[in-house]
């Protein structure tokens, strides 16, 4: 009788349970739709913003008051309790949150709406300050996420300090003279000795190709190339005999230089290296004008010049993250083209990080079948959790994704064949989440087998670890512990099968990059491999000097096997006091190994502006990779429709193009809110010496994917932001940056700088609307200005179409064409520019540029 009731009574509870789970996840999360607005960003005056969630029920089924949460991801901190007093907002880890209602949260009824107003820490700059990837969970199935209807953003128009408006882009547009194409250099980056010399030289499908045995290789890439603009490549001969296009080899032209001679009778390319040959073939190709790459032309004029020609710095890099979101082969592969065409050399693939890992690594197969996949779960044992806007789906394609090793070595193919160098990086100590995760499914999976050494063998991180800490990205388990053999392990097992990944492929491995940055205060702390470490190794005095021993270790492992560690700048410091402060001085153990080191921490007022020139005058060999102008990611300008990150500047494309690398203290302007600088924070820093300007090895541009997902947002961010760097990494030091005198220098800095802008805009990026398939550079917002009852708009780019409508509709590829002032007869009136494509950027309206007018005394 006790077993019939005991039954009775489970059979009730599991029946109930069932109803329970059953009527709630009977509501089509699909039938929400949510909004995100900005209520108040300065709020109660304490510099932070008052924003809200707007839940919309357009189902049939009400959704009930409980029994669910909601997770989001963003970069900002939020108070707990909302405003509302309806919700709760938790961190979960990283940049993962949950809301969750509480008892004043009602039932949401078919086409009801409820809002959730929360605090965030800080006021809202732009579209990128939103939260993103909201999903719903239930209670009763805590292991499964479901995507909701739909997301929007509810436009803003702030008035906070620094706002650019139209009316402040035109102003600064009016700065650039339109220059006539055919007046404009038809060579970028610059040529060390440009001249043209007059007349043309026709290529057609008869002209034919021949080099010296050395350029075998680079004639074939040269002959194919050429099918692009004239729809079949062009033969290839033991020589030409006549006017066809040549390439020798001549003793004497520097490494990476060449000679580019055209006259009307044909083509000469002289080179020492394959390197300066394959250089000059891009300079002939950039010689073919932009309207041929539209469609193929049965015949092409290549103007006469005279070129002579050598980089600036040998290393010219794109640093691409593909693992905070994931960029297809297919798209890594369409940089490396562009790369190619203007001259960069060096590929970084950031390919593992805290949110994901994205190279096959056969003998490590979990850190592929976990770590580079996203989707729900509280406890990635199977995968990693949402992140930057991934949602709950596994299946997202930027979320998740990884390059097989087949495809891995499709892309050192291209880049090899086209002179590019792809230095991967594996993210060390910290930013490691994703490989610790999948070392533990690992560990988890062999211990179930019952095979406890197999299962440690690559664990990277200490069981009994009772650290607490918190990384930068609100991560508090994604530091890998230095202490434990295990971790060598790893980093041999990982190290070994990339070469025989990059033997295979035929392509040159010089060094690996293993991170080092952002490691945070309070790591391994608690934890028993630290101590028994500590207990062996009298040098090791605390956890502080861990770093040096990880590091040592690591490049003693690569230099085995002939192979130069690279790493962010922290890997070359040594931490010590000043006056009882922290501070941080180049690491003296280190400075013999020849360690390379790419900084990017000169943030305007941060204290740190003269770090790379402080460890490239103490001996490290540095690639200046500095976010005040070299960071793809950051908002182009302040504008609440610019995406972007923000916390270390505002990056134009004059950011870059305006670089002095030997004296970037000279062109700095503005600090990271676009506030004028005062030049005192520059007194007591280290200015580079020529000891110094030897051991700066390059420049590098670099693309943090927190906020890019998919091909359109990435070219957005890089293009035409690439050209600038390009120009400063290959040119050498143009006038203006030399100038001892402001006034000339300001001169000398605005006419370059509007050649540049033209052509970018008549040549560039009319070639990249279709060169390898087109890309989707960011077209900019036009400048506007009322004046006298008529409104005028200018580009940032002359050569690129404006269009305005006068109806408050967002023009398109047929409105009308801005020619000249428009009269203003009230009501809304809007501007945009277009590609050639017809292809459109943001909208400047006339009550922006009003409002801009107005604001201008005070920003």
């Amino acid at each position: 009788m006790r077993k019939i009731f005991i039954l009775t009574l489970f059979a009730a509870f599991f029946i109930s349970t069932a109803f329970k789970t059953t009527d709630a996840v009977k509501f089509n999360a699909a039938d929400l739709r949510i909004s995100w607005e900005v209520m108040d960003n300065n709020y109660q005056n304490k510099n932070e913003a008052l924003t809200a969630l707007v839940i919309t029920n357009n189902g049939k089924n009400v959704l009930p008051a409980g029994g669910w949460k909601f997770y989001f991801n963003s970069g900002r901190g939020f108070t707990e309790n909302a405003v509302s007093g309806n919700a709760k907002i938790n961190q979960v880890n990283g940049d993962l949150y949950s809301i969750t209602p509480t008892g004043s949260f009602k039932d949401l009824k078919p086409g009801e709406s409820a809002r959730i107003e929360y605090v965030n820490d800080d006021p809202v700059v732009n579209i990128t300050d939103a939260p993103e990837g909201i999903y719903m969970v239930w209670d009763e199935q805590p292991e499964k996420g479901y995507s909701i209807g739909s997301f929007d953003i509810k436009p803003y128009k702030p008035s906070y300090a620094g706002l650019v408006t139209p009316e402040i882009v035109y102003d600064r547009n009016k700065t650039v003279t339109d220059i006539p194409a055919d007046q404009l250099p038809k060579i970028l980056p610059t040529p060390v000795s440009y001249t043209e010399t007059g007349g043309t030289f026709i290529i057609d499908g008869k002209t034919p190709v021949a080099a010296d045995g050395a350029f075998a290789r680079e004639a074939a890439y040269l002959a194919n190339g050429f099918s692009k603009v004239l729809g079949r490549p062009l033969a290839i001969l033991a020589s030409t005999s006549g006017a066809g296009i040549t390439l020798k080899k001549v003793e004497g032209i520097a490494p990476e230089g060449y000679e580019l001679k055209v006259n009307v009778k044909g083509v000469v390319i002289n080179a020492s290296t394959a390197a300066g040959a394959f250089y000059g073939i891009q300079s002939l190709t950039n010689l073919v004008s932009p309207a041929a790459w539209a469609k193929a032309e049965k015949s092409i004029k290549i103007p006469c010049v005279d070129v002579k020609d050598a980089p600036r710095f040998a290393h010219r890099a794109v640093m691409l993250d593909v693992a905070r979101n994931f960029q297809t082969q297919k798209q890594v592969i369409k940089l490396i083209e562009t790369m190619s065409l203007y001259k960069l050399n060096v590929l970084h693939l950031h390919l593992t990080d805290d949110e994901g890992w994205r190279i096959e690594i056969p003998s490590l197969p979990e850190l592929t079948s976990v770590g580079s996949k996203r989707g729900h779960t509280l406890d990635s044992k199977n995968h990693l959790p949402a992140s930057h806007g991934s949602g709950p789906d596994v299946n997202n394609p930027y979320g998740s994704g990884f390059y097989t090793k087949a495809e891995y070595i499709e892309i050192l193919k291209y880049a090899t064949d086209r002179r590019i160098i792809v230095i991967p990086e594996i993210e060390t100590p910290g930013h490691a989440r994703a490989s610790i995760k999948a070392m533990d499914a690992r560990y988890d999976r062999l211990i179930t087998e019952g095979k406890k050494d197999e299962a440690a063998k690559y664990l990277l991180r200490d069981l009994d670890d009772k650290s607490e800490y918190r990384s930068v990205q609100y991560w508090n388990d994604n530091v890998i512990n230095v202490s434990l053999p295990s971790t060598y392990t790893f980093v041999e097992r990982v190290v070994d099968d990339l070469i025989a990944i990059y033997k295979e492929a035929g392509a040159p491995l010089p060094g690996i990059h293993f991170g080092g940055d952002e490691v945070p205060p309070h790591v391994w702390e608690k934890s028993p491999a630290y101590l028994t470490l500590k207990a062996s190794h009298p040098e090791i005095q605390n956890t502080g000097d861990l770093w040096y021993y990880f590091y040592g270790r690591v490049n003693q492992i690569l230099k085995a096997k002939g192979i130069h560690l690279a790493g962010w700048e922290e890997m070359a410091l040594r931490k010590t006091k000043i006056d009882g402060n922290d501070t941080y001085v180049p690491n003296p153990d280190f400075t013999g190994e020849h360690l390379q080191a790419d900084v990017w921490n000169n943030v305007l007022g941060g204290g740190q502006e003269d770090l790379a020139y402080k460890l490239a005058n103490g001996g490290y060999k540095v690639v200046l990779t500095c976010v005040t102008n070299l960071y793809f990611d950051m908002a182009n300008y302040k504008s609440f429709d610019e995406p972007g990150y923000y916390w270390g500047a505002f990056l134009g494309i004059d950011k870059f193009y305006s670089f002095i690398p030997y004296d970037y203290f000279k062109n700095a302007d503005v600090d990271k809110n676009g506030t004028p600088i005062n030049q005192n924070i520059f007194l007591g820093k280290q200015r580079l010496t020529d000891y110094g300007k030897a051991n700066i090895i390059g420049l590098q541009g670099a693309l943090w994917a927190e906020t890019v997902k998919g091909p359109e947002r990435m070219d957005y961010m890089i293009f035409p932001r690439l050209f600038g760097l390009a120009e400063r990494a290959w040119a050498a030091d143009p006038t203006w940056a030399t100038e001892k005198d402001p006034i000339k220098a300001k001169q000398e800095y605005e006419l370059a700088w509007s050649t540049f802008l033209n052509v970018l805009g008549k040549r560039e990026l009319p070639r990249l609307s279709y060169y390898n398939g087109g890309y989707n550079y960011r077209v900019p917002k036009p400048g506007i200005s009322l004046q006298d009852g008529k409104y005028s708009s200018n580009i940032e780019f002359p050569g690129l179409t404006i269009r305005y409508t006068t109806n408050g509709k967002d023009p398109d590829a047929n409105s009308k064409i801005y020619t000249g002032p428009v009269d203003y007869k009230g009501g809304e009136i809007k501007f945009r520019a277009f590609d050639p494509k017809g292809r459109g950027g943001n909208v400047a309206t006339g009550g922006e540029a009003a409002e801009g007018k107005k604001q201008g005394s005070t920003l």
